[in-house]
């Protein structure tokens, strides 16, 4: 069993073990199941019931610090079990047309032992495969954490949070045509640019000019809801030994005011 599975598994145990009045909810009328409904899960927790299936069924693999809050809230998770779920979220690999696709330890260690700088691993179709603590609390708030495509094009909050939203969304597009030519049949690539262009428009137009190029070093200013606005630098590199993975980080210019936020950023509790 994978740690999707887990993470969804989790969560429906817990589920299942709270009850209506435990939330304060009243416990009447025919349940199919024992605990909570999803649809009460997810209304006590301000995220949609089709959001919140698609965590206990796998296919959301990373939601953001603010709903895991809101869920160990709605489950009355105590402190080591709140942890645990947020474990769970953190290290959740991602399902590609029906494998999973998963970091090394090596590499999962490497990236947590760095204090400040934030780095995400991501697949060759720039699904998010991990992310340290740093990087966590940088993109906390953002519901889309499973990939990079999605949470530029389909997160609501994107074209606040990337200062350089056009450039940055040009790039990303860019770089999914150039991975896209060697395997244009791979099921998972048109399930991935089929979602894009049903619910972005600006996606669409984008992958319609078919430019490709390389995300090797890219400006990605943000602007983040507690410390303001960061200029930070995406710098990508291959991770040799997993075909198509790719390690980001996002660094500040050394003694910075950038670097002090993210220093401050990385020393929050979030959960």
């Amino acid at each position: 069993m994978d740690e999707i599975c887990l993470l969804g598994d989790f969560l429906r145990e817990r589920r299942e073990a709270a009850s209506p009045r435990q939330v304060g909810l009243p416990d009447s009328g025919s349940r199919r199941g024992p605990g909570l409904r999803r649809e009460e899960v997810a209304m006590l927790a301000g995220v949609s019931t089709d959001f919140y299936a698609r965590l206990e069924e796998g296919r959301e693999r990373h939601p953001s610090g603010r709903v895991l809050d809101a869920l160990a809230r709605v489950l009355d998770l105590g402190p080591d079990a709140s942890r645990h779920l947020y474990e769970l979220a953190r290290r959740c690999p991602i399902r590609r047309g029906g494998a999973t696709e998963t970091v090394s330890p090596g590499l999962i260690t490497l990236i947590g032992s760095w204090p400040t700088t934030p780095a995400l691993v991501c697949g060759r179709f720039l699904d998010v495969l991990a992310t340290n603590r740093p990087g966590a609390v940088l993109y906390d708030g953002m519901d889309y954490r499973d990939n990079l495509l999605r949470m530029i094009f389909l997160d609501p909050a994107a074209q606040t949070f990337y200062l350089d939203w056009e450039r940055l969304a040009r790039a990303r597009v860019a770089w999914l045509h150039l991975v896209a030519a060697a395997d244009l049949e791979h099921p998972y690539l048109a399930e991935l640019v089929g979602e894009l262009s049903l619910k972005s428009e600006e996606f669409r137009k984008l992958w319609a000019r078919r430019d490709a190029g390389d995300l090797i070093c890219t400006p990605q200013g943000v602007r983040h809801a507690m410390v303001g606005e960061l200029d930070v630098t995406g710098t990508t590199y291959d991770v040799g030994h997993a075909s198509g993975q790719r390690l980001l980080l996002l660094q500040a210019e050394p003694g910075s005011p950038s670097e002090e936020s993210l220093t401050f950023l990385s020393g929050l509790d979030t959960g």
